[in-house]
């Protein structure tokens, strides 16, 4: 379709992401931007998420958010414990002939998936459709993971974790990013085969080789190297949505809150908080809480549980002996659900201790908040490594290299460097860095053409 016909036609995408949170918010952010600027936008997901995804899409009825039927009920990994999340996967799987039927009605330009739905690049290209593997990761992870050149050499041979803590070959070689053993280990779940199915890891392969083109939440002044290094792996076009910057949030911070922020110094505050799908075990919970309690410092530690437990009994029984009697002038610890943006935004918030979420990265970055990383799973790792050893924009706390456990010491000794000895190396540099791009995610103009461009690319590519 030539560009001057797409300017006189409305450009459609349908947006049908994966049916974690975690996964579905990223969809939902773009969807938002793309719409302000004149795109057509339809949403697939389970039936049980439609109320939270309309309430999330600026509450504009003209987005058509379409359900999709799934077995037994489930529909996201909320509902589920974690050792069963790949039934989700499956279940997925068994939404092909809705799928396939919906975009035969809706006839949009394109189709916006995610990594588990490997068979719609072969559906939407028969019905004429372009498809784009839209990654919720950074391209440092998707770059080093899943790569055809991860495993070309070792193909016939039992993966082990050992392949995984070196990076593919030919990867950017200003590029210092490995993986300790603990982490390696973490992501050996891609490589586990159930039955009939596909793995993970072909799954996402497959996803990647055969859409039309991939687009990124992210840029080349943040991610460059990684970018040029999957385009050149897979042969198609990558392209950038920028780092989708959060718009400011229309709620209020509630009182509770902005009254015991508001008698604290600007900028002296930590945050500790890790999204709700991460649950640290007990001695986690110990050594961070104990790190935080030696800072000295004023802070909110927010922590979850699985909804199985109970989670005021769960913080009685984790945290340290008189932990809460002794912290409890300076200090705030929550659990359940929490208005994190509104609370970074706070003036008297200077640090963020995050599990490295990319989305919650740039939130703290926006917010001018320092940030600690302390990552537990999957592309939380590659992030960290990103801001904190590439962009040298934050501090990761020293973890073991065989299990990834973690010393109060080394949660204090992050938060020094930040928070303390800040006229001081490393921790000077690395708030200057951290200011430089803060001013970048923040310049609205920059952020805006990101879209602009990427509609733009759309258009012409339709």
């Amino acid at each position: 379709m030539s560009t001057e016909l797409m300017n006189e036609e409305q450009l459609h995408v349908v947006m049908f992401p994966f049916l974690a949170f975690g996964h579905i918010s990223p969809f939902v952010q773009l969807s938002n931007k793309l719409f302000s600027h004149g795109v057509r936008i339809t949403f697939l997901s389970a039936e049980s998420n439609i109320s939270r995804i309309r309430s999330s899409l600026n509450l504009n009825p003209a987005v058509n958010v379409i359900p999709l039927q799934f077995p037994n009920g489930i529909s996201n990994t909320a509902d589920l414990p974690p050792h069963l999340a790949a039934n989700l996967v499956h279940a997925l799987d068994l939404t092909q002939p809705q799928v396939k039927s919906l975009l035969l009605e809706l006839k949009p330009h394109y189709v916006f998936f995610d990594f588990a739905q490997h068979w719609l690049p072969k559906i939407a290209s028969q019905l004429g459709i372009k498809s784009v593997h839209f990654s919720v990761y950074s391209a440092i992870s998707d770059s080093y993971i899943t790569v055809p050149s991860r495993f070309s050499h070792l193909e016939g041979t039992n993966i082990t974790f050992e392949d995984l803590k070196s990076p593919p070959p030919g990867y950017p070689q200003n590029s210092h990013v490995s993986l300790k053993a603990f982490e390696a280990m973490d992501f050996m779940f891609l490589f586990k085969r159930s039955g009939e199915h596909l793995t993970g890891y072909e799954r996402v392969l497959q996803s990647l080789g055969e859409c039309s083109f991939i687009v990124f939440k992210t840029c080349r002044e943040i991610e460059g190297p990684y970018l040029e290094y999957i385009e050149k792996q897979f042969g198609k076009p990558v392209l950038l949505s920028g780092p989708l910057v959060p718009e400011p949030s229309r709620d209020v911070l509630e009182e509770k809150w902005s009254k015991w922020l508001d008698t604290f110094p600007a900028k002296s505050v930590i945050l500790c908080s890790f999204g709700s799908e991460t649950f640290l075990n007990d001695d986690q919970i110990r050594e961070l809480a104990s790190g935080l309690e030696l800072s000295g410092l004023p802070f909110i530690l927010v922590l979850n549980f699985p909804s199985d437990l109970s989670a005021q009994s769960e913080l009685e029984r984790t945290l340290p002996k008189g932990f809460l009697e002794r912290v409890k002038d300076r200090a705030v610890v929550h659990t359940g659900w929490f208005q994190q943006q509104l609370v970074l935004k706070h003036p008297s918030v200077g640090c963020y201790v995050c599990h490295a979420g990319f989305s919650s990265v740039i939130e703290a970055m926006v917010n001018e908040c320092q940030l600690v990383l302390l990552p537990f799973k999957g592309d939380q790792f590659f992030n960290s490594k990103l801001v904190a050893n590439d962009l040298e924009a934050g501090v990761e706390v020293n973890r073991r290299e065989e299990d990834g456990y973690f010393h109060k010491e080394g949660v204090l000794k992050a938060l020094k460097t930040l928070m303390v000895e800040d006229d001081r190396e490393p921790g000077k540099q690395i708030r200057e860095n951290h200011m430089k791009w803060s001013k970048f995610l923040s310049d609205k103009e920059i952020q805006n053409n990101f879209i602009t461009n990427l509609i733009a690319q759309l258009k012409s590519m339709a």
